[in-house]
């Protein structure tokens, strides 16, 4: 599916993945936590293919299982005691769940910053930032392009080492073990190299200069001005939701959270109509181009 959501102004990208991000690390109830991630895992589906999602789901749930089960041999709070470990310290239910949370959250920011990595490239950065904070904006877009360049240079660099006989699948331990710190010994050089390129190029040609002027291909349509209306008022009304302790779950001492009840439910409803938006989008724009097309 083609991320139409990605066409829409630089501000208002930025603006959707603020408030996402943001609300999904201010609201900690288990509720609200399963409709960021899905919904996060449904959009980087759709925009970043279903291999991507579980390559990053193959390392990432083992995360949150190595979180709950680390975080109650540190923390020993709650009132719901399981049983206690040899040294005496009490393993309780409130410290298993919150480590789940902890995890789940974890993943939820991982899934939410892959699809934010793909919609904001560095022309978006650079456009907004550009004139306000160059050197910040500059190091930004950089940072953001470069796990992926250095993904694929490494592969490139992978392919001509073991043209030349050394590969880090064959061999002893110790070939192996030589051939990995080869590769990334050049890695590094190669990733040096190229941040002083770019450096030296971007101040060639002027940037960050005062009174520059540079081309932009984004203007401010009918579209963004909607999108800017909806995300204004998803914002207000989340945060008042929030202030009204809506979205309230605590786990220490014992588990206590906010009822839910024709109250609190469409504080639910808007933070889950916030977060698919842009699938929403995307749909709505897939199924007006199969229209365009069926009538030709």
């Amino acid at each position: 599916m083609r991320d139409s959501f990605s066409d829409y102004h630089p501000f208002i990208n930025l603006l959707y993945f603020s408030l996402v991000i943001g609300f999904s690390l201010v609201l900690t109830h288990p509720l609200a936590q399963v409709i960021s991630l899905c919904c996060a895992i449904i959009y980087a589906v759709s925009i970043n293919g279903k291999k991507s999602v579980l390559f990053l789901l193959k390392y990432c749930l083992p995360m949150v299982i190595i979180t709950a089960f680390v975080n109650p041999a540190f923390n020993h709070e709650g009132k719901t005691i399981l049983l206690y470990f040899s040294n005496g310290n009490p393993l309780t239910l409130e410290s298993i769940l919150y480590g789940l949370s902890a995890g789940a959250m974890i993943i939820t920011l991982i899934m939410w910053f892959s699809s934010f990595s793909r919609v904001m490239t560095t022309d978006k950065f650079i456009y907004l930032f550009g004139k306000i904070i160059p050197a910040l904006s500059l190091v930004l877009s950089m940072s953001l392009r470069f796990v992926p360049k250095f993904k694929s240079q490494m592969m490139t660099v992978a392919d001509a080492q073991r043209s030349i006989g050394r590969d880090v699948s064959n061999g002893s331990i110790f070939e192996r073990t030589k051939t990995a710190i080869h590769i990334f010994s050049i890695m590094i050089t190669w990733s040096l190299e190229n941040a002083i390129e770019t450096a030296d190029s971007m101040k060639s040609r002027g940037y960050g200069l005062k009174g520059r002027t540079a081309f932009s291909i984004y203007n401010f349509q009918k579209r963004d001005k909607y999108a800017l209306i909806w995300f204004s008022f998803c914002d207000l009304f989340l945060v008042a939701g929030t202030m009204l302790d809506s979205f309230g779950f605590r786990y220490f001492p014992d588990i206590r959270y906010a009822a839910f009840d024709m109250t609190t439910i469409p504080f639910y409803c808007v933070f889950t109509a916030l977060s698919i938006t842009p699938v929403i989008l995307n749909y709505k724009e897939e199924k007006k181009w199969e229209a365009l097309v069926s009538e030709i």
